[in-house]
């Protein structure tokens, strides 16, 4: 008996050490966030604007594993804006992932600009809706990044912890892509970055 019971202990030992670990990891990659937002020439916010940045309590429920699906064949596309313009697209797979037990799917697209520059040249752009948006998240739909070296052997850990805001819900005047059809969830998504919290504004 005593065995079994020191044998629960040390499972629930590293079961909280990983629960914090990971908390630390998200913490530590939404630092990094705020620092691009001071660093980026074209950022819509200050220094002092990021202390009004809100996310949601890092939740490991929606890190998942996806199972990849290629879709080379696809042809590229004029994806809209919330500008009105448009920026030119193609998807590069499918997603397929369970979420509160229930299956659902994504698509994965990479800029045809992008793919011409070899700095960002293996970058994978996921934006999505779902239905905490226009309430507890921004209307618009929020984004995850990901790079190709991410997807191994037809799978990707699908961390939505990570999803971020386009810089529309900040201020105008950006060409920020809007979710297709195809990448709406019907589910909520309580994890990732919230509205923004300062006051007064819209």
């Amino acid at each position: 008996m005593k065995k079994i019971v020191l044998l629960l202990a040390a499972c629930s030992l590293g079961y909280t050490s990983y629960g914090q670990s990971y908390s630390d990891t998200i913490i530590k990659h939404r630092q990094a966030y705020k620092r691009e937002f001071i660093e980026e020439e074209r950022s819509p916010l200050k220094k002092d604007d990021t202390a009004f940045l809100r996310f949601y309590t890092p939740d490991a429920q929606y890190r998942v594993n996806a199972r990849v699906i290629l879709t080379p064949d696809a042809e590229p596309f004029q994806m809209a804006t919330y500008s009105g313009k448009t920026q030119q697209y193609k998807k590069y797979a499918d997603l397929y992932f369970k979420i509160h037990g229930k299956p659902h799917t994504l698509e994965v697209y990479q800029s045809i600009a992008l793919m011409k520059n070899p700095k960002y040249s293996d970058h994978l752009f996921v934006p999505f809706k779902d239905l905490t948006n226009g309430d507890e998240t921004y209307g618009g739909g929020r984004y995850i990044d990901m790079v190709l070296g991410d997807l191994n052997n037809g799978s990707v850990l699908l961390d939505f912890n990570k999803c971020y805001n386009p810089y529309c819900a900040y201020s105008d005047g950006y060409n920020c892509p809007i979710p297709p059809a195809a990448n709406r969830l019907e589910t909520a998504i309580k994890a990732g970055e919230m509205n923004y919290g300062k006051p007064g504004h819209h």
